[in-house]
Parts: structure tokens; sequence; C-alpha cells
């Protein structure tokens, strides 16, 4: 996996920071419900049982949701792995992700992590099949291109015709390129999380490329994450073959 240096910009914190990426470290993660619970309730244990479920169930297919418990104390919650990941990274991910939301988002009933190769998911409320428009933050590179006019209706048009593979595609999941002149290329990731319908995995993905102007303008590469789907393209190949 390849990582560069990136400014990263939360339009839920809006708070700017300027940081290397170790693809082995979180990209960010999000503490987003207000309701606790304590170690030993019955929400603790079932989130405990469901993060275990989630590691087991995910890394052989790279998507998996599942809920544990019941009624208030239900926990709910999903992972997905990047297409190109293998089941053996995959698993590391969603386990390395589960310890690092405990640390990182402690007693909170509901929080969100990514990761290069996994996000992962969880809540009391069962949100499985809606668009998470609110879980969402733009990476960059912190390099510009010589030539922003003609290099920006480039990269929308890569990533609308990856929206439109990767909504087609049963996994959610695209990658591309394309030809920018005779020695170089513009690569690109589209992806969605599996609990989405294919047409709402398209409107977020659309979504996401709409504010292109706001994250990436003019910029070397750049990402749209959130918590139903992203975008990556970069100048250089990112993915795995």
């Amino acid at each position: 996996m390849l990582c560069s240096k990136y400014l990263s910009v939360s339009f839920l914190l809006l708070s700017l920071s300027l940081h290397a990426v170790n693809c082995a470290d979180p990209l960010y993660h999000f503490c987003f419900s207000q309701e606790n619970f304590t170690a030993n309730s019955p929400y603790g244990t079932n989130l405990n049982g469901l993060l275990n479920l989630l590691s087991t169930k995910v890394p052989s297919k790279g998507f998996g949701l599942s809920s544990t418990g019941q009624g208030q104390d239900q926990a709910n919650g999903l992972a997905l792995c990047r297409g190109d990941v293998s089941k053996t990274n995959c698993k590391t991910c969603v386990v390395d992700a589960g310890k690092e939301l405990g640390d990182r988002c402690p007693y909170k009933k509901g929080a969100i992590i990514w990761y290069d190769n996994c996000l992962l998911k969880y809540s009391n409320i069962d949100f499985f099949g809606e668009i998470d428009g609110k879980n969402k933050f733009y990476m960059w590179n912190v390099q510009d291109v010589e030539n922003p006019t003609s290099f920006n209706p480039k990269v929308k048009d890569l990533l609308s015709r990856l929206s439109n593979k990767a909504y087609a595609n049963p996994k959610f999941y695209a990658t591309g390129d394309l030809k920018l002149d005779s020695s170089s290329k513009l690569y690109g990731l589209a992806q969605c999380t599996r609990d989405l319908s294919g047409l709402d995995c398209k409107k977020c993905l659309d979504t996401a490329i709409s504010e292109l102007p706001n994250c990436c303008d003019g910029k070397r590469g750049g990402r749209v994450v959130g918590g139903s789907c992203n975008f990556r393209y970069e100048l250089y190949p990112f993915v795995d073959a």
C-alpha cells in the first residue's frame, strides 16, 4: 500500500491538521453518539460480541453487518474492507479498528473509524440501509497540479465513470484510470457499504463527487470519505492489482 502526505479536514468538526498518514494508522474517527454505557452493562457485552462477530464474518467477503442483543441494549455494526485488501489484512484491520475505537471513544454507544484498508461503525441505533451523510471528512495531497483548469474536469470524469461502475457491481467497488498525456495517468477508486441499495450507492458517490471543489480543487490527489461511501484519486497507482 502507498501513502503520502495529506491535509485532512473534517467539516463536522471544522478542524484542520497537516500530518503524514501511516498506512497502519487510522485516517480519522468520530465518537458520534451522545450516549454512554458502562463496562459491564448489557450494551457493553453486546458490543464486545458484535466486534468479535464482525472480525470473523467480514474478511471472507470484505463486508459484513450484524446486530447483537435486543431493545435499547442492541448493538448494530458493520465493517467494510477496501476491495483489493486480502482476507488476512482485512481481518487485521477490523480487529485493530475495534480496539482503537475502544481507546478513542471509550463507553460511547456510537462510533466510526476509517483506515486505508477498512472502516468500522457501530451504534445502538439501527442505521443499516441508510446513507450516512454526517460522518464524513476530506483528505487531499498538499501539492497542486500545474493546470487545474484542465485537470479538475478529468478528475470528475474518471470518478463519475467509477460511480456508475461501482453501483452496478455486486461488491459496490470500482477502480480505474484515465490517460492524461503520453507519460501520466490518473487513478481512481469508488466504493460503498453493501447495506445500501444500488441507487443509494450511486446517490452517495455522486454527492461525494459534487464536493470535489470544496475538497480537492487542483490537488494532485484527494478523497471524500464517509460512513456509506468514499472515493479517492491519485497520480500514482494505490491499489493492489
